[in-house]
Protein backbone atom coordinates (compact mmCIF):
# COMPACT_ATOMS: atom_id res chain seq x y z
CA UNK A 1 0.00 0.00 0.00
CA UNK A 2 2.87 2.56 0.72
CA UNK A 3 4.89 1.97 -2.44
CA UNK A 4 1.17 2.36 -4.17
CA UNK A 5 0.72 5.62 -1.92
CA UNK A 6 4.44 6.71 -3.06
CA UNK A 7 3.62 6.40 -6.43
CA UNK A 8 0.40 8.31 -6.61
CA UNK A 9 1.93 11.37 -4.91
CA UNK A 10 4.67 11.08 -7.70
CA UNK A 11 2.48 11.43 -9.98
CA UNK A 12 0.26 14.48 -8.30
CA UNK A 13 3.80 16.30 -8.01
CA UNK A 14 5.17 15.87 -11.76
CA UNK A 15 0.97 17.15 -12.48
CA UNK A 16 1.46 19.91 -10.75
CA UNK A 17 4.83 20.89 -11.39
CA UNK A 18 3.63 20.64 -15.24
CA UNK A 19 1.42 23.82 -14.04
CA UNK A 20 4.17 25.79 -12.70
CA UNK A 21 4.64 29.26 -14.85
CA UNK A 22 7.76 29.08 -17.51
CA UNK A 23 11.24 30.40 -15.78
CA UNK A 24 10.89 33.89 -15.42
CA UNK A 25 7.10 34.18 -15.69
CA UNK A 26 5.52 34.87 -12.37
CA UNK A 27 2.29 33.85 -11.34
CA UNK A 28 -0.45 36.38 -12.31
CA UNK A 29 1.87 38.07 -14.83
CA UNK A 30 0.67 38.29 -18.59
CA UNK A 31 2.68 35.94 -21.08
CA UNK A 32 4.98 37.31 -23.19
CA UNK A 33 4.17 37.26 -26.84
CA UNK A 34 7.25 36.41 -29.22
CA UNK A 35 9.18 38.91 -30.65
CA UNK A 36 9.00 40.27 -34.62
CA UNK A 37 11.50 39.36 -36.72
CA UNK A 38 13.69 41.52 -37.56
CA UNK A 39 13.44 40.12 -40.97
CA UNK A 40 10.48 39.28 -42.76
CA UNK A 41 8.83 39.12 -46.24
CA UNK A 42 5.66 38.16 -47.65
CA UNK A 43 5.72 38.14 -51.82
CA UNK A 44 3.44 35.83 -54.00
CA UNK A 45 5.77 36.79 -56.64
CA UNK A 46 9.42 38.45 -57.63
CA UNK A 47 9.92 41.98 -57.04
CA UNK A 48 13.68 41.83 -57.71
CA UNK A 49 15.60 44.55 -59.38
CA UNK A 50 17.00 47.89 -58.84
CA UNK A 51 14.56 51.30 -58.03
CA UNK A 52 15.86 54.15 -58.92
CA UNK A 53 15.21 57.66 -57.99
CA UNK A 54 13.20 59.53 -60.63
CA UNK A 55 14.78 62.61 -59.50
CA UNK A 56 18.00 63.46 -57.54
CA UNK A 57 18.11 62.66 -53.72
CA UNK A 58 21.23 63.70 -52.14
CA UNK A 59 22.59 64.46 -48.13
CA UNK A 60 25.34 66.30 -48.35
CA UNK A 61 27.85 64.75 -50.90
CA UNK A 62 26.39 61.34 -51.35
CA UNK A 63 23.58 60.46 -53.36
CA UNK A 64 20.88 57.73 -53.16
CA UNK A 65 21.49 55.54 -56.50
CA UNK A 66 18.88 52.79 -55.80
CA UNK A 67 17.27 50.69 -53.66
CA UNK A 68 17.75 47.05 -54.59
CA UNK A 69 15.20 43.90 -53.88
CA UNK A 70 16.62 40.71 -54.19
CA UNK A 71 14.68 37.20 -55.51
CA UNK A 72 12.63 34.99 -53.11
CA UNK A 73 15.09 32.54 -52.77
CA UNK A 74 17.55 35.47 -51.52
CA UNK A 75 15.09 36.52 -48.85
CA UNK A 76 14.44 32.81 -48.07
CA UNK A 77 18.23 32.60 -47.26
CA UNK A 78 18.81 35.94 -45.53
CA UNK A 79 16.12 34.83 -42.65
CA UNK A 80 17.48 31.48 -42.43
CA UNK A 81 20.67 32.94 -41.52
CA UNK A 82 22.74 32.58 -44.35
CA UNK A 83 24.43 35.84 -44.88
CA UNK A 84 27.76 36.10 -47.49
CA UNK A 85 29.85 39.52 -47.65
CA UNK A 86 27.88 42.38 -48.77
CA UNK A 87 24.91 41.90 -49.63
CA UNK A 88 21.81 41.11 -48.27
CA UNK A 89 17.72 40.64 -50.27
CA UNK A 90 17.01 44.60 -49.78
CA UNK A 91 19.73 47.20 -49.48
CA UNK A 92 20.56 51.09 -50.24
CA UNK A 93 23.46 52.49 -51.96
CA UNK A 94 24.31 56.29 -52.18
CA UNK A 95 27.18 57.18 -54.47
CA UNK A 96 29.37 60.11 -53.39
CA UNK A 97 28.93 62.78 -56.15
CA UNK A 98 32.67 64.17 -54.94
CA UNK A 99 35.01 61.11 -54.83
CA UNK A 100 37.06 60.16 -57.55
CA UNK A 101 35.46 57.59 -60.15
CA UNK A 102 36.69 53.95 -59.79
CA UNK A 103 36.82 51.65 -62.11
CA UNK A 104 34.85 48.76 -62.41
CA UNK A 105 33.54 45.73 -64.54
CA UNK A 106 30.90 47.99 -66.16
CA UNK A 107 33.10 50.91 -66.70
CA UNK A 108 33.95 53.94 -64.41
CA UNK A 109 31.79 54.61 -61.11
CA UNK A 110 31.42 56.98 -58.58
CA UNK A 111 32.20 55.09 -54.80
CA UNK A 112 29.41 54.05 -53.11
CA UNK A 113 28.22 53.09 -50.04
CA UNK A 114 26.07 50.07 -49.43
CA UNK A 115 23.70 50.05 -46.47
CA UNK A 116 22.75 46.71 -45.18
CA UNK A 117 19.29 46.01 -43.57
CA UNK A 118 19.43 45.66 -39.25
CA UNK A 119 15.67 45.01 -39.99
CA UNK A 120 13.38 44.94 -43.17
CA UNK A 121 9.84 44.13 -43.76
CA UNK A 122 8.78 43.39 -47.46
CA UNK A 123 5.21 42.40 -48.71
CA UNK A 124 3.48 42.51 -51.84
CA UNK A 125 2.55 46.31 -51.07
CA UNK A 126 5.08 47.67 -48.86
CA UNK A 127 9.07 47.53 -48.22
CA UNK A 128 10.01 48.64 -45.05
CA UNK A 129 13.95 48.78 -44.47
CA UNK A 130 16.34 49.96 -41.78
CA UNK A 131 20.00 50.10 -41.68
CA UNK A 132 22.94 51.99 -40.63
CA UNK A 133 26.11 53.26 -43.01
CA UNK A 134 29.76 54.47 -41.15
CA UNK A 135 29.17 57.15 -44.33
CA UNK A 136 25.27 58.41 -43.39
CA UNK A 137 24.64 57.10 -40.33
CA UNK A 138 21.09 55.83 -40.05
CA UNK A 139 18.71 55.00 -43.08
CA UNK A 140 15.19 54.11 -43.14
CA UNK A 141 12.79 53.55 -45.90
CA UNK A 142 9.26 53.12 -45.95
CA UNK A 143 7.65 53.08 -49.02
CA UNK A 144 4.59 51.64 -50.94
CA UNK A 145 5.27 48.81 -53.98
CA UNK A 146 2.65 49.53 -56.68
CA UNK A 147 2.53 45.58 -57.92
CA UNK A 148 0.33 47.00 -61.31
CA UNK A 149 3.58 49.68 -62.22
CA UNK A 150 5.78 47.01 -61.55
CA UNK A 151 4.38 44.24 -63.88
CA UNK A 152 4.18 47.19 -66.35
CA UNK A 153 7.54 47.56 -66.09
CA UNK A 154 8.81 44.27 -66.38
CA UNK A 155 6.72 43.92 -69.63
CA UNK A 156 8.26 46.76 -70.92
CA UNK A 157 11.70 45.56 -69.53
CA UNK A 158 12.40 48.76 -67.48
CA UNK A 159 9.89 52.00 -67.70
CA UNK A 160 10.22 55.59 -66.47
CA UNK A 161 6.89 55.23 -64.69
CA UNK A 162 6.70 55.25 -60.70
CA UNK A 163 6.76 51.48 -58.82
CA UNK A 164 8.04 52.37 -55.32
CA UNK A 165 7.10 55.50 -53.37
CA UNK A 166 7.68 56.62 -49.95
CA UNK A 167 9.86 58.19 -47.57
CA UNK A 168 13.18 58.18 -46.60
CA UNK A 169 15.48 59.27 -43.61
CA UNK A 170 19.12 59.42 -43.68
CA UNK A 171 20.19 60.94 -40.50
CA UNK A 172 18.22 64.02 -39.57
CA UNK A 173 16.87 64.01 -43.17
CA UNK A 174 13.75 63.13 -44.14
CA UNK A 175 12.64 62.65 -48.19
CA UNK A 176 8.85 62.58 -48.17
CA UNK A 177 7.15 61.84 -51.79
CA UNK A 178 10.65 59.91 -52.70
CA UNK A 179 9.70 57.95 -55.82
CA UNK A 180 11.41 55.20 -58.36
CA UNK A 181 11.69 53.55 -61.37
CA UNK A 182 12.05 49.95 -61.85
CA UNK A 183 15.46 48.52 -63.66
CA UNK A 184 16.28 44.74 -64.23
CA UNK A 185 19.76 45.17 -63.99
CA UNK A 186 22.63 44.11 -66.01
Amino acid sequence: MRARTGLILAVLALGLGACEPPAGQGEGEPSRAPAKAAFSHTLSGDVSGYFIPLWPITVGEWRLHHLFMGQPADFTTWEGGGRSGPFAPVMIEFENTAGTPVQSELGESLPRSRVLPSSYEVTDGRVRFNGRSADLGEVSFDGRLDQDALATARRNLGDEGRVVSGTLKVGDRTFDGVQMKWWAGD
